[in-house]
């Protein structure tokens, strides 16, 4: 199966502002090298879990450091509480048909 790199960050915002947070939080622009990225939220909507699917640990590394995602944070800055992320590899684990 085929690795993956994969930035996950979980972010605690602040109670009723789940929509200015979605809006802050979407990449402007799109980074180059992701492939996919996913979003779950806490049935009370005060915490998110981004899951971003990159091409290279370079291209996630040149994205956290670039300067539209420096803005991006700041955008974010006033909706989040508690902040937490970490860059993994991974593989799709393969589910037995039943």
């Amino acid at each position: 199966m085929r690795e993956h790199f994969v930035w996950v960050t979980t972010r605690r915002i602040r109670p009723g502002t789940l929509e200015e947070f979605e809006r802050a939080w979407r990449p402007e622009p799109y980074p180059p090298g992701l492939r996919q990225a996913y979003a779950y939220w806490s049935e009370d909507g005060l915490e998110i879990t981004g899951v971003s699917f990159w091409d290279t640990r370079e291209s996630c590394d040149s994205w956290r450091g670039s300067q539209a995602e420096t803005r991006r944070r700041e955008a974010m800055s006033s909706f989040v509480v508690e902040e937490s992320e970490g860059f993994y590899l991974g593989r799709e684990l393969g589910i037995p048909t039943r």
